[in-house]
C-alpha cells in the first residue's frame, strides 16, 4: 500500500508516522507513506497557502491552486483508489471504514485546514470526506494520523498472529473484554480466576460474556446498530 499526505504542516506528521507499528510497517515494506507539503506547490515568495474567505468571515481557507497541483503531480504518476478529505463535516470514520481502506492500493489524504478548503477542492479532486470525531481540529494533520494509524494496522503483513487485529474492539461490533497480565495479585487486585484456569473454553465464554456487558453498560448504540 502507498499513502501520500498531502498537508500544509508536515511537521506534525513526522513523528505518528515514524513510531511503532506504523513504523514496523514502512520497515517491513508493506506501507509506503510519503508526506507532501503544500508551500513546495505554491509561487508566491510567501509561500502562501490560505486566504481570507470571500464574503468576510472569520478565519482562513486553504486555496485551491497548491492542493490541486499537488494532486494532479501525484495523479500523474499512479491512480488512487480514493482521494481522502480530512474535514470535521465528513463521514464519521469507523472500523468497518478502516477496513474497506486497508484493502487499498493507493491512497490520498488531504489535510483540512483552520476555516475550510476552498470548495473547489471538494468538487473536483476529493472522492471521500472523513472526519474522526464530532469536535474541531486546528487541522487535518492529526485526523489524518489516527486515519492512517487505524488502517495500516490492517493491511495483511503489518501484524504478526499474537497482535491479530481480528480480535479488536468494534470488528464484529462489540468493545474489547478486560486484559490483564502478570502479576496475579496487585495491591489486593485479583486477576480472574477463570483467566489462570488455563480452561480456553470457559476463559473464550468469560471474554465473550464481558464484551456483550461492557458493550451494553458502555455502548449500548453498538449493540443497536447489529440487531
Amino acid at each position: 500500500m502507498r499513502i501520500d499526505i498531502v498537508t500544509g504542516l508536515p511537521k506534525l506528521l513526522e513523528s505518528p508516522l515514524q513510531e511503532s507499528i506504523i513504523r514496523r510497517s514502512q520497515d517491513k515494506g508493506k506501507v509506503q507513506i510519503l508526506v507532501h507539503d503544500l508551500r513546495e506547490f505554491t509561487h508566491d515568495k510567501h509561500k502562501t497557502i490560505d486566504d481570507t474567505p470571500y464574503g468576510g468571515g472569520a478565519g482562513m481557507v486553504l486555496k485551491p491552486e497548491p492542493v490541486f497541483e499537488c494532486a494532479e503531480t501525484l495523479q500523474a504518476q499512479r491512480a488512487y483508489d480514493e482521494i481522502i478529505l480530512l474535514t470535521a463535516d465528513g463521514e464519521k470514520f469507523d472500523q468497518q471504514i478502516a477496513n474497506d481502506l486497508s484493502l487499498k492500493d493507493n491512497l490520498m489524504f488531504i489535510c483540512g485546514h483552520y476555516k475550510g478548503v476552498d470548495e473547489r477542492v471538494r468538487d473536483a479532486l476529493v472522492t471521500r470526506e472523513l472526519s474522526i470525531g464530532d469536535f474541531v481540529l486546528t487541522g487535518g494533520e492529526l485526523a489524518a494520523a489516527v486515519v492512517v494509524d487505524a488502517v495500516v494496522r490492517l493491511v495483511p503483513g503489518v501484524l504478526n498472529d499474537s497482535e491479530s487485529a481480528l480480535s479488536d474492539s468494534f470488528q464484529d461490533g462489540l468493545l474489547g473484554a478486560p486484559q490483564y497480565t502478570r502479576p496475579p495479585e496487585y495491591r489486593g487486585m485479583r486477576v480472574p480466576d477463570v483467566l489462570l484456569s488455563g480452561d480456553h473454553a470457559d476463559i473464550e465464554e468469560w471474554r465473550q460474556r464481558q464484551r456483550t456487558e461492557r458493550t451494553q453498560a458502555r455502548r449500548s448504540d453498538l449493540l443497536k446498530k447489529n440487531l
